[in-house]
């Protein structure tokens, strides 16, 4: 069974910055596309980024491009996702997820994705 524990979430002003954390266990995330996925208040989850297995492809969302990285260290079974320039609007809970399937991209929609950590909240004052 895939475990995904996430942590680094907190409270921190507009402008600020956040490291998220990502931990598997049950796994190897080798070979596995990594992503992360928020959900505001009243909102939908969505896509924020992804990497590809090896690190050589990243992904993100429009509106995150240029302010975060996603990083991963396969030999930690570790998922980053360095959060800079920090905004109110960024303010959700943070989810990590992997795919069922090796070599797989995987898209934006959740629903293409098969484990997922309980999430960590991020909270951006204005």
């Amino acid at each position: 069974q895939v475990r995904l524990v996430e942590s680094g979430g907190g409270l921190v002003q507009s402008g600020g910055s956040l490291r998220l954390s990502c931990a598997a266990s049950g796994r190897s995330i080798n070979g596995y596309t990594m992503g992360w996925f928020r959900r505001a208040p009243e909102k939908e989850r969505e896509f924020v980024a992804r990497i590809t297995w090896f690190g050589t492809t990243t992904t993100y969302s429009d509106s995150v491009k240029g302010r975060f990285t996603i990083s991963r260290d396969n030999a930690k079974n570790t998922l980053y996702l360095q959060m800079n320039s920090l905004k109110p609007e960024d303010t959700a809970v943070y989810y990590c997820t992997t795919l069922q399937s090796p070599y797989n991209l995987g898209s934006p929609r959740p629903s293409d994705w098969a484990y997922w950590g309980q999430g960590t909240q991020v909270t951006v004052s204005s």
